[in-house]
């Protein structure tokens, strides 16, 4: 029995007591800034209100010029320009259904300056009910609207698909896809639950481990996920790395190879929202380990290799985004975790809990400094420097 299985029996004998479900911490206001706060190793940081107003955003993108574009998960696309939210939605965005999911992750092409593509996720409406397709599309970026949109990547119908991160690496994309409540994730003919590898075009890509095999999409590059809501390329070693929910506790960050089986819901780490564990071992033959395990939970959204030099004591860091912590509302924080060159955890830190926002994506900008969003009614794009 490993160290990390008797934590999570702890966790589990620890969690009969809490039948009530937990009041959470009230949230004040986000006040105006900046705010000054120290931190464990890159000392006095400064948090500045680049702009507010944006209800209950998904991603954070930069364009040329200095623009940024944030999504809204209910289906609108916003444009910051100079530091001001402008009033008007980006018009051009398809019909959205929140309730699957929603308006999710927008990444500009790598060739963005050339020829003004932009990546989008978002779940498509099936019928009049709740159903929704997780799409994969592209668009131009023209007269401050999305044009041409065209879909790339389609899943199947379903009641919630959860959220969808993307990463390019190599001239492919990779994709994440949800599939936290069924068994999707262990069926190679359905895309959830999984990370996708295609080309630009949205083909399966070269390589690709199901490539040729009969009832399989052959997008898929890994599977059995459960909710990843975090994807990154690491700058230095090219690891291709997710951030996905346990339900609760368990949360995962995982390296991912193809062809690799990550377990959802066969094992888990975590427990069900009733306190029982998902399974009578947190891992069996034939399933990769997490490489960073989160017990409690932290609700991870966003995820970020800083390779800047603005804050030096934090350059190659993993920076994630938190919901919550231990399934407490109020709790949300940016979550910061230091490895050596083996990728093997030396230690990590909770950051900005004082604000009690929860963290849904995190960027590092063109400027060197680092930008996240805030999951709230009043959502927040926010700048992370130093103080000095």
């Amino acid at each position: 029995m490993t160290h990390r299985w008797l934590v999570a029996l702890l966790f589990t004998a620890m969690g009969w007591a809490q039948q009530v479900p937990a009041p959470g911490i009230p949230v004040p206001p986000l006040g105006n800034g900046p705010f000054i706060i120290d931190t464990a190793e890159q000392h006095k940081v400064k948090i500045s209100v680049v702009a507010r107003g944006i209800p209950h955003p998904f991603s954070l993108a930069f364009l040329s010029g200095g623009d940024m574009l944030v999504t809204e998960r209910a289906g609108k696309l916003r444009l910051i320009r100079n530091g001001i939210l402008l009033p008007e939605p980006v018009k051009g965005v398809p019909a959205v259904r929140a309730a699957g999911g929603g308006l999710l992750d927008i990444v500009p092409d790598p060739n963005f300056a050339t020829n003004k593509r932009l990546y989008f996720t978002f779940s498509k409406p099936v019928g009049t009910g709740t159903d929704a397709m997780t799409v994969l599309a592209r668009a131009r970026w023209e007269g401050d609207a999305l044009v041409n949109v065209e879909e790339l990547v389609i899943g199947s119908a379903k009641a919630r698909s959860s959220g969808a991160r993307m990463a390019f690496k190599d001239g492919l994309i990779y994709m994440t896809t949800g599939g936290p409540f069924d068994n999707d994730s262990q069926e190679p003919g359905s895309i959830y639950g999984k990370v996708l590898r295609v080309t630009m075009d949205g083909k399966p890509a070269p390589g690709n481990p199901f490539l040729g095999k009969a009832g399989a999409r052959e997008e898929v590059y890994s599977m059995g996920h459960r909710d990843q809501l975090g994807l990154t390329i690491h700058p230095v070693t090219g690891a291709v790395l997710a951030v996905e929910h346990g339900p609760n506790g368990g949360d995962e960050m995982n390296v991912i190879e193809a062809g690799k089986n990550y377990g959802w819901p066969l094992v888990s780490y975590g427990r069900q929202y009733d306190g029982s564990l998902v399974a009578d071992k947190p891992t069996r033959e034939g399933i990769t380990d997490p490489t960073v395990l989160w017990i409690p939970s932290i609700a991870p959204s966003g995820l970020l290799v800083y390779s800047g030099d603005k804050l030096p004591a934090w350059k190659g860091n993993l920076f994630v985004g938190s919901n919550r912590e231990g399934e407490i509302p109020g709790t949300g924080h940016l979550e910061r975790v230091v490895f050596n060159d083996k990728l093997q955890e030396l230690r990590r830190e909770s950051m900005f809990t004082e604000l009690h926002q929860r963290i849904r994506d995190v960027r590092q900008g063109p400027d060197g400094f680092i930008y996240v969003i805030t999951d709230e009614n009043d959502g927040a794009v926010l700048r992370i420097e130093p103080a000095n």
